[in-house]
């Protein structure tokens, strides 16, 4: 690994650069990404006037921009890879590769259960997918609802937190009634 712990937006460029001209995925620092991110945190954080300030907001943006690129090319090459070198992984790439064999196995299991008759199987999934509990922040009040579950919600106020089927939580955030609540740690 050449690339140094410290990051900034000549060494960003240098590392897409790099993954760009090669055919596998390339062996980066472990925290690359840590770093990226405390990179671009402490960017925010400066504050300056006029010409300063637009120089530091551009290079974010070039950061940003850069970042993106660098990950949609690796995973591109997760994806298209048949002899995956895993070790060059880095966590996060590995947590969104796991989420994309869910998705194939889902697939796979969507289709069997179809080909292979199994309507009750698929009445269940889709029962049990509807009543999924999401976690919502409501942007409007509500009056109680009846959720797919058949229990009632509510009444909610502006900015409440709650617990909701998957099914009437999207109907509140296709409607911008709430909006789903992502847990950070």
């Amino acid at each position: 690994m050449s690339e140094s712990n410290e990051i900034d937006i000549n060494s960003l460029h240098h590392i897409v650069l790099r993954e760009t001209e090669s055919d596998s995925i390339l062996e980066i620092d472990p925290n690359f990404y840590r770093n990226l991110s405390d990179f671009i945190g402490n960017l925010r954080k400066q504050e300056f006037d006029g010409v300063e300030n637009k120089i530091k907001d551009t290079m974010i943006e070039m950061a940003i921009e850069l970042t993106s690129l660098l990950i949609r090319i690796r995973l591109e090459k997760i994806s298209k890879s048949s002899d995956l070198e895993i070790s060059h992984l880095l966590d996060e790439e590995k947590f969104i590769f796991d989420s994309q064999e869910d998705e194939k196995e889902r697939i796979e299991m969507i289709i069997s259960a179809i080909i292979n008759g199994k309507s009750k199987f698929l009445e269940s999934l889709a029962q049990n997918h509807k009543t999924k509990k999401v976690v919502i922040r409501f942007l409007n009040e509500v009056d109680e609802i009846v959720g797919a579950d058949l229990e009632k919600y509510g009444p909610f106020k502006t900015e409440d937190i709650a617990t909701i089927p998957y099914e009437n939580a999207q109907a509140l955030i296709a409607k911008n009634i709430a909006t789903k609540v992502h847990w950070e740690d």
